[in-house]
């Protein structure tokens, strides 16, 4: 009999439309790089533009390629593995009822969905019609919202139905979770716990984005729960659509001169709608600063060179978005919780 993997992809799908996939990276092959990084590349004039400078000047992207890369590969192996242990417990379950996978999945699965009642699709056309979407009389998508209602509760179903499998065949997952590879940040900057913990965390952020704003809790149980085995450090990393967060990022280290970049920290993070220069000059009043030297350190942008050297050390780690956490060079991307950084610095800690 010809093997059908339908009834898998079918269980596969409606499991994968429960989760967030990424953006697909496309890789083209292309010219190899010369054996020579100092051989030109390209001449403007006299001018050459070398393979080490293209390298370098393209470093921060190749990183993200490279890492998006990795982890499609690990999703991909991830989900085929899931499809593959679908398949023999499907097949197990289908030959014991003496039935085809394909009806085995439908009488296990779809038939379960039921009926879809007048009351339920009426709920669904109300709520497009409240969210302003602009509908033909309901007669007329009917059946649309019949489909729609059963793709949602076919999804629950297969979900619950695989998950109850799974369990009564005590299925173990030991193929390891993903995680990013280890990169070299360099660990500068304003930094709280000891200069000799096992576990170093470089923080890239931006005080105007709101989700380094949600991170802060996070951080801090994090800093509380572990203690002395923590050193944080925080580096700045303005993105180009928050205009007032170099500034900002300026004022927390003028704050710094005078003993309170943590202080001001807190402070920007809390007044995040509030960034613009008078304001920065109201909290630097508000924290009994000498008034005159911040004002002066501020207006001249002695700090900006830091805030720069900040972000491109960011940039060449491949970092696309704030706030990004590495620790022991093992990126954590975005505002994840406290369960995220447990994994990495249990596993770190683990090898000390």
């Amino acid at each position: 009999m010809k093997f059908s993997t339908r009834p898998y992809l079918a269980v596969a799908a409606a499991l994968g439309a429960l989760a967030c996939t990424s953006p697909t990276t496309t890789q083209a092959k292309g010219a190899a790089a010369p054996a020579d990084p100092n051989a030109p590349v390209a001449k403007i004039g006299a001018d050459a533009i070398t393979g080490k400078e293209l390298e370098e000047f393209a470093k921060g992207e190749l990183k993200k390629l490279d890492a998006q890369f990795q982890e499609q590969t690990y999703q991909l192996k991830r989900q085929a593995l899931d499809t593959m242990i679908m398949k023999r417990l499907v097949d197990a379950k289908a030959k014991a009822a003496g039935k085809t996978p394909d009806d085995y999945v439908q009488g296990e699965i779809m038939a379960r969905v039921g009926p879809i009642s007048d009351a339920e699709v009426q709920q669904v056309y109300d709520a497009a019609k409240a969210q302003g979407r602009d509908l033909p009389p309901i007669a007329q998508v009917k059946e649309t919202i019949v489909r729609y209602i059963q793709q949602q509760k076919g999804q629950a179903a297969a979900q619950a139905y695989y998950d109850k499998l799974k369990a009564d065949a005590k299925v173990e997952i030991l193929l390891p979770p993903y995680r990013a590879p280890r990169q070299q940040v360099e660990a500068k900057g304003p930094s709280r716990g000891p200069a000799n913990a096992p576990i170093t965390i470089v923080e890239f952020s931006d005080f105007e984005c709101p989700y380094c704003s949600r991170a802060e809790e996070t951080v801090s149980e994090v800093m509380r729960v572990y203690g002395d085995k923590i050193r944080l450090v925080f580096r700045d990393l303005p993105l180009p659509n928050h205009q007032n967060a170099p500034k900002a990022a300026e004022a927390a280290h003028c704050a710094g001169e005078q003993g309170k970049y943590w202080e001001m920290h807190a402070k920007l993070f809390a007044n995040q709608r509030a960034l613009e220069v008078p304001s920065l000059k109201g909290y630097a009043k508000d924290l009994k600063l000498d008034q005159a030297s911040f004002d002066k350190c501020l207006d001249s942008g002695s700090t900006a060179a830091i805030v720069e050297a900040s972000k491109k050390v960011g940039n060449e780690a491949g970092v696309n978005g704030t706030p990004a956490f590495f620790v022991n060079g093992v990126l954590i991307s975005g505002a994840q919780p406290f369960d995220a950084f447990k994994e990495v610095i249990d596993a770190e800690l683990a090898q000390k």
